[in-house]
């Protein structure tokens, strides 16, 4: 079976027109709501993780960081069902396209530095040049510390689309291999197969901190600039 090891990874087309914005637009549509009083345990129990999740990451905001609150939550739950749908079989990953996590990054990125520059001017400035750096070092330092600050969109972006990608291929790999091997050696094929069921829920686990991880770094970028 010659079958292309990326083709999971290209994104999809309907009728020669690009179908990623519909699946962007599908995972909130996963979220259940309630018009009612008392909500069921569903509706409950999303509640408390968001509630659980947003007291956490605003816990060390001032009262300026903390308007970022429902971004910053509804960044999390879209990263995170988005990564999690991605692991259904014959689905696509849009976190996989270092476009579409760059296209995030940037602007969140950007805002909390031109917040940091608006508010706070001098301590954002005093970033870039150490205190009691030695004056020969002063123009390398500013250039590290500039290059150092430029470089964090790209960092967020690269590392959410480096796990979920490694992740995808290490499970296709494995899955080819069982596939291969179950006409060969039944034991063989239970033990790659006991090992794929493994690598699942460890990308399970992987899809939901990745989500965290990336919300988490841009929290503390918002901290450092308010």
């Amino acid at each position: 079976m010659n079958e292309n090891l990326f083709a999971s990874f290209i994104a999809p087309t309907i009728l020669g027109l690009p179908a990623a914005v519909l699946i962007i637009l599908f995972p909130p549509l996963l979220i259940p709501t309630s018009k009612y009083l008392i909500n069921n345990r569903l509706i409950t129990t999303q509640q408390w993780l968001i509630k659980l999740t947003s007291k956490q990451m605003m816990a060390m905001h001032n009262t300026k960081g903390r308007t970022w609150s429902l971004m910053l939550v509804s960044l999390i739950i879209f990263i995170a069902t988005t990564n999690l749908l991605g692991l259904l079989p014959h689905s696509f990953t849009p976190t996989t396209q270092l476009s579409m996590n760059l296209a995030m990054a940037i602007p969140l990125w950007a805002g909390a530095v031109i917040m940091g520059f608006r508010s706070k001017i001098k301590n954002a400035l005093a970033h870039f040049l150490p205190q009691g750096t030695p004056t020969p070092l002063i123009p390398m330092l500013v250039i590290i510390e500039t290059i150092s600050l430029l470089i964090q969109p790209m960092a967020l972006a690269v590392r959410l689309t480096a796990n979920i990608t490694a992740g995808h291929l290490l499970m296709h790999l494995i899955g080819s291999a069982t596939l291969a091997m179950s006409t060969i050696s039944l034991p063989s094929t239970l033990i790659i197969f006991t090992i794929l069921i493994l690598l699942t829920i460890l990308e399970i686990a992987a899809a939901l901190i990745q989500a965290y991880v990336f919300t988490l770094l841009v929290s503390l970028y918002l901290h450092d600039n308010t």
